[in-house]
């Protein structure tokens, strides 16, 4: 409607016009793989899966959802179990893979449909063992991989896992290792594995001639490892506060295991651990990182670019380049800080996650990022300027003060529009967008709630629609739960099932369900519990057609030939100039004006038809094959874009084959979608391909 706003173009312009009419570009929109190669699914951390057909809020319960066994591994999973799809093994076929790592130092490949283990390999020397807990009783009994891994499926010969794993020798000295790992066999590539070794000009905790010096004995690899740009990142927690340690961040060639960068937020000073909960230091695509730091110095004394005199970043939200190396490039620490960091109330006990763009109501485009720790604000940040420290006020785009009730020790999750948090002894929380900007109070939020650590949301959808919200409980026994990811009304949870049939051991602190190709994967202090649907869903029909739209005409199609072209533009002009009869009704009813040819124009541009008087009502004529599966009847959706979301325009069951629109609107493109619907009220997954249908404007 914006070019009905200004003014017609002259006829000496027509030609530019005509130009741009026929040598425009439509999109093609790109699948999205089911692999869970990353922590929470991708580099920005946003937890959703959103090539899920198979897992629908219709399916989700216990009638029809539950465990379908649990794979028994040898130590803590604290690592999100990753998801690889149709690997070929030598000898034993293709299979999707379930790449398992464990604190007993072990790293296995289980068939993800079967549970039958691939591989496993143990990342310890001869000689050693697993780390004790160093005095320290956040990971207990041991220690041995406790990051997620990362994956990239083009290193290698058959991809390659990166895994940084502790240990001990005889001796009492303790090593971290970056590990490079064949996907398909679980050798050890590159050359490695490479002891993690490191120092950083400063004279904080740990110094010796103005060098930080790390030792591995001190930390634990916490957070998920991120791949970006052609590097392999770390980030470094401490073994609860047990100084000596400060807040390192290491960059390593993914070929050769080679260190390129390093990096710490606290050279000069003591503390600052990076841990977030086990969630992965997330990234934009630009390259910037972002993370949050933990408890520990921070200098107040400012240059003339607002960051620290002495560089030391302790409890903030931290922005760091790779352009040449790893840089602090921006940053946003709490006015309160020192509070803060005396009370041990770190920021840095949630994880960051890169938000997908915002547009507010004045079209601009906004680039945020969001955390949130003990404290219970919500820190949404503009990734652009990220507001630095201020003693007066927290310079932030925007800070929702007390809006997780309980604390964040947990990652947040993002789908269509919303942001999702699991604090302590609280629900999981929905917080809607609007205008760029998070709506004060939550959109919706669970009917149960979390105890210690809170809840590490998931999300699994196809495209935008059926969301689920996944979370697990960490008791004994551990609990799945599934909500609609817009009501946040609980589906389904692992103890409806009578006789304990969908229990799967007890719960771990930390856990981010993964969810890929029709399963869900939880981790526990044992095993990996693996639900699913219990019976196949009926088969979805194929073949839809949209087919033809009846009832109102296409009075843009000056020419009557089936299609708006430049033919129907000259023409439109040689009746507005009194060559031709005037025989369209755009302008109102016999009218044929520069109005009436700029709204042929704007129509081959791909604009809707916009028309004068006499519109006629439109129906959308849709018909598919039936499915292979026995089904009582179908359902049929409608969205506006090929990706969703969408929306059931049936009242009732089709019983047929084919469903008439009647509730279409002229100049809309639908897209449509069925589903069939078997006795027991289980449905299929979506139609595989939307069928498309473009209605006229009148």
């Amino acid at each position: 409607m914006q070019s009905e706003l200004r003014s017609p173009p002259p006829f000496r312009s027509l030609a530019k016009l005509l130009l741009a009419a026929c040598c425009g570009l439509t999109a093609v929109p790109v699948a999205v793989s089911q692999d869970v190669l990353t922590y929470h699914n991708d580099i920005a951390r946003t937890g959703q899966n959103l090539n899920e057909p198979t897992l629908t809020p219709g399916n989700v319960k216990s009638s029809s959802f539950g465990r379908l066994f649990t794979i028994s591994v040898d130590g803590k999973v604290d690592a999100q179990p990753l998801y690889v799809t149709a690997v070929a093994i030598a000898g034993q076929g293709t299979h999707n893979l379930l790449i398992v790592a464990t604190e007993h130092d072990s790293v296995y490949a289980f068939d993800a449909d079967t549970g039958t283990q691939i591989w496993k390999v143990s990342m310890l020397k001869a000689g050693e063992t697993t780390s004790d807990t160093r005095s320290c009783g956040q990971v207990t009994p041991e220690m041995g991989v406790t990051a997620t891994p990362v994956i990239d499926r083009t290193r290698g010969p058959n991809g390659a896992i990166y895994v940084i794993a502790m240990s001990k020798n005889g001796s009492g000295s303790y090593f971290q290792r970056l590990h490079a790992l064949d996907l398909t066999t679980g050798a050890e590539l590159f050359g490695g594995p490479k002891n993690v070794q490191a120092t950083y000009p400063g004279t904080g905790d740990n110094s010796s001639g103005g060098m930080v010096v790390f030792d591995p004995g001190q930390y634990k690899e916490r957070p998920g490892l991120l791949l970006l740009n052609g590097t392999v990142y770390t980030a470094w927690g401490s073994h609860c506060d047990i100084r000596p340690y400060t807040g390192w961040v290491m960059g390593y060639n993914p070929d050769t295991l080679a260190q390129t960068t390093v990096l710490n937020v606290v050279p000069n000073g003591s503390e600052g651990g990076i841990w977030m909960a086990g969630a992965g230091i997330a990234a934009d695509g630009a390259g910037n990182i972002y993370l949050l730091n933990g408890n520990g110095d921070f200098d107040t004394i400012l240059n003339a670019s607002g960051f620290p005199s002495n560089a030391n970043y302790g409890n903030a939200f931290v922005k760091l380049s790779t352009a040449s190396g790893l840089t602090v490039a921006d940053y946003f620490e709490m006015d309160n800080e020192l509070q803060e960091n005396n009370a041990d109330t770190d920021l840095g006990s949630g994880g960051a996650m890169v938000v997908p763009d915002q547009i507010d109501n004045t079209s601009t485009t906004w680039h945020l990022a969001v955390g949130a720790g003990k404290d219970g604000n919500l820190y949404l940040l503009n990734r652009d300027s990220m507001g630095k420290f201020s003693s007066s006020s927290n310079n932030v785009y925007q800070e929702l003060a007390g809006a997780l009730p309980g604390g964040i020790w947990a990652a947040p999750a993002y789908f269509n529009g919303r942001i999702y948090y699991g604090p302590v002894g609280s629900p999981i929380y929905a917080f809607q967008f609007s205008n760029a900007r998070l709506l004060p109070a939550a959109a919706a939020q669970t009917g149960n709630s979390f105890g210690y650590p809170g809840a590490i949301p998931s999300i699994s959808a196809n495209n935008l629609t059926n969301g689920i919200v996944w979370a697990a409980q960490s008791t004994n026994p551990a609990i799945l739960h599934a909500y609609d990811a817009t009501t946040l009304q609980e589906l389904y949870n692992s103890n409806q099932a009578a006789a304990s049939r969908d229990h799967f051991g007890a719960g771990n602190k930390f856990i981010a369900p993964t969810i890929a190709n029709g399963k869900v994967y939880v981790g526990t202090t044992s095993s990996v519990g693996v639900f699913g649907l219990l019976t196949p869903p009926p088969s979805p029909p194929t073949a839809l057609n949209a087919g033809s739209v009846g009832g109102g005409n296409q009075p843009c199609d000056v020419n009557n030939d089936g299609t708006v072209n430049i033919q129907d533009i000259q023409t439109a002009i040689n009746m507005d100039l009194g060559l031709l009869s005037c025989t369209i009704n755009l302008s109102g009813a016999g009218v044929c004006d520069v109005v009436a040819v700029q709204r042929v124009i704007n129509n081959d541009l791909g604009q809707p038809c916009v028309t004068g008087p006499g519109v006629t009502a439109h129906t959308v004529n849709l018909s598919w094959t039936a499915s292979a599966s026995s089904v009582s009847g179908y359902n049929v959706y409608r969205g506006t874009k090929n990706t969703g979301p969408y929306t059931k325009v049936n009242s009732i069951l089709v019983a047929g084959t084919a469903y008439t629109d009647t509730t279409v609107q002229p100049g809309q493109t639908y897209y449509y979608v069925v589903t069939g619907v078997d006795s027991v009220s289980s449905e299929s997954p979506f139609s595989v391909s939307p069928a498309q249908s473009v209605v006229p404007s009148s």
